[in-house]
């Protein structure tokens, strides 16, 4: 095999190598281009987001209905306002529950979407009524030692 012969297949290697690397890092940073037909914003608003981000996942039942595309901050009810693009394939209930969860114990978290069983649908636009923020480890920790505190204080 000729010199150029060779430095021609490795060339091929090595683009085919930065091209996977390249799908990669775009699948592990949620910036792969959704194709989403026809789709609409919704919004929900938490108590606590907990580490929810930008180009999560929205899912319900386990499938990818749409993505975060906003966070922001009510000043008047001091509360985080998610705002949701959803594929248009999808149409969820106007009691439709939307809750924070976490994938795995240290996975990231995303919106959930329980549809509700209201016959009128959400449009676009909608703010979800019903939310459930996201657990904060650390609280939960906090009230159980308190708990156990207060217990062995009433027992003495």
């Amino acid at each position: 095999m000729s010199r150029s012969v060779l430095d021609l297949w490795v060339g091929i290697f090595v683009a085919i190598g930065i091209a996977a690397l390249l799908f990669l890092s775009l699948k592990v940073g949620n910036l792969s281009s959704a194709r989403m037909s026809n789709a609409y914003v919704l919004q929900a608003k938490f108590d606590n987001i907990g580490g929810l981000k930008v180009r999560g996942p929205v899912k319900s039942a386990g499938v990818v209905v749409g993505r975060i595309t906003d966070i922001g901050f009510d000043t008047h009810a001091y509360e985080a306002v998610v705002t949701m693009t959803i594929d248009g394939r999808y149409h969820f209930p106007k009691d439709t529950f939307a809750s924070i969860y976490t994938s795995g114990l240290l996975g990231e978290q995303f919106v959930g979407l329980e549809a509700g069983g209201d016959e009128k649908m959400l449009n676009p636009g909608d703010v979800i009524a019903k939310t459930q923020s996201a657990v904060v480890l650390e609280k939960l920790i906090g009230q159980f030692l308190f708990s156990k505190a207060s217990e062995g204080q009433t027992q003495k």
